[in-house]
């Protein structure tokens, strides 16, 4: 399914192929993030043509899914490990990493920029950048692409430094405005887009009983706070000699009835516990309007962490799904068992090129209120009874089942001993049948679930598309049974024959 490919200069070498025996890695995954360089591990083996091939930082290589045309990855190799197993069999494996890269391999230089928007400010990076990976015989440029993101203000004040390009992107931009970043190729033009966030809505559910193989739900409530002490400005010690480098600051106890802290009351019940925290606004000399930022961070910014490590099969790749699994996008992830009806971000993805079955998805961090969380709990608690009453159900049903079988064993027991006492030669062997069929009756109801009667909208003994079929189907004309074995009788009647009345009539007419 897969095709990987290295490039030194202008020469290509397949090294891995469905099609071709020899040219077989031994492992191969690429993991997939957001603003992280994807990465691609692989070993190989001495037989493949690629073996003595690899150079770390000049040998290119890409990864594509030959069933839907789409390359998976493109980058270059950058580290390599020679390897020997426990059966003395010798290998190598490799570590490449993505055209994000390309942008740790620069430099920035030293300059200071004043009211400039975000697009030109990029474009100075990138700019840096490609002036330093001119002269390199691989094409390491960028173009600025999409530019959606921007500053309150509209424009930027920053410096530069000389840390390489990809950690400036991230310091200057990334961290402090958000946004995600996207490399697009487009005419043989490599674009860095700048967006609030890639992918899009996707219909493709990951659904229990459908392609979901696993699921790891993680709740991480480490960052949460129920006693939150809002703390403002620094206060200047009276003392001159003071020499303590923690300094006093601006807190709510003069408007908040001598407490220094708030509560969020909501997560102090939902977690059972208290967890004190602070939060720091230097540009706030007012204890109301302390308390106010305080309050707002509490309803807006104190959630509890969940992130689901998922296992999905990608159905998409035998035509029953529309999508794929793309890192960026938000899927519907259903599975009532544990809690879980949302629409959900994929923010990391594993593809295995030798086991694709074994892909994994990383649905990423979405923050819950405390009042979303104990509704989710008490949501999941309800499924779990609605499933054990269920379950309850079935199996009342099939033990009913079971003891009216028994009573047929007993009565089949009965029939037998009276016809042995009768002495009969060929019926013993008939009840010694049925107990045959009644026993592999006992034995596929074991395997078989109870089902309630279906509708047209619910699944039950049939499938509900079955039944609303069913519903359609009308009797055009009636019939009269009787009337009609009357007819039938009539017909035999008339047909019957006398053979006596027949054999004169032939005779008269042949002779004697």
């Amino acid at each position: 399914m897969y095709k990987v490919t290295i490039i030194n200069g202008n020469e290509e070498t397949v090294i891995h192929s469905p099609y071709f025996g020899d040219r077989k890695l031994t492992t191969g995954s690429i993991k997939q993030s957001i603003n992280v360089a994807d990465n691609f591990t692989f070993s190989i083996l001495p037989n493949n043509p690629g073996y003595h091939l690899i150079k770390p930082l000049s040998t290119l290589v890409t990864v594509e899914n030959i069933k839907t045309g789409q390359v998976e990855f493109d980058g270059f190799v950058y580290m390599s490990n020679d390897i020997m197993d426990e059966a003395g069999v010798f290998g190598k494996s490799f570590t490449a990493v993505n055209e994000l890269g390309y942008l740790k391999q620069s430099c920035q230089r030293h300059g200071e920029y004043h009211d400039i928007t975000v697009r030109d400010f990029l474009q100075v990076i990138i700019d840096n950048h490609n002036a330093d990976v001119a002269d390199d015989p691989i094409d390491k440029k960028f173009e600025v692409g999409i530019v959606e993101v921007d500053s309150s203000t509209g424009t930027l004040y920053r410096y530069l430094g000389y840390e390489n390009t990809f950690e400036t992107i991230k310091d200057k931009l990334l961290d402090r405005l958000g946004g995600e970043l996207r490399i697009r190729k487009e005419n043989g033009v490599r674009y860095l887009d700048y967006l609030w966030s890639i992918g899009e809505q996707k219909t493709t559910e990951i659904r229990l009983a459908k392609n979901l193989k696993s699921v790891t739900k993680e709740i991480d409530p480490t960052e949460v706070v129920t006693r939150l002490i809002p703390l403002g400005e620094r206060i200047e010690s009276d003392d001159p000699d003071a020499t303590d480098a923690s300094q006093a600051r601006l807190t709510i106890e003069s408007v908040n009835a001598g407490k220094d802290y708030i509560v969020d009351e909501v997560m102090e019940q939902a977690l059972g516990t208290i967890v004190y925290g602070t939060q720091t606004w230097d540009d706030v000399t007012i204890p109301s309007i302390l308390k106010t930022r305080g309050e707002q961070w509490l309803a807006e910014q104190n959630r509890i962490k969940e992130q689901h490590q998922i296992t999905a099969l990608d159905l998409s790749l035998i035509g029953l799904d529309t999508d794929s699994f793309e890192v960026g996008s938000w899927y519907p992830v259903i599975n009532p068992v544990m809690g879980i009806d949302d629409k959900l971000r994929v923010v990391g993805k594993t593809i295995d090129i030798i086991e694709p079955n074994n892909n994994a998805l990383t649905i990423g961090d979405r923050f819950k209120k405390a009042s979303e969380y104990q509704r989710d709990a008490l949501k999941a608690e309800r499924k779990v009874v609605e499933l054990e009453g269920i379950v309850s159900s079935q199996s009342q049903r099939i033990g009913q089942l079971l003891n009216e079988i028994n009573n047929v064993n007993n009565e089949v027991n009965n029939v037998k001993q009276i016809i042995d006492s009768a002495d009969l030669e060929e019926l013993p062997e008939a009840i010694n049948s049925l107990e045959q069929a009644i026993q592999d009756l006992n034995d596929a109801l074991d395997g078989i679930p109870i089902y309630d009667v279906a509708t047209p909208t619910q699944d039950g003994l049939m499938a509900a598309a079955d039944k609303a079929k069913l519903d359609l189907i009308q009797v055009i004309n009636s019939i009269d049974l009787d009337s009609l074995k009357a007819k039938l009788d009539l017909i035999t009647v008339t047909q019957a024959i006398n053979l006596d009345d027949l054999e004169a009539r032939v005779a008269a007419l042949e002779g004697p």
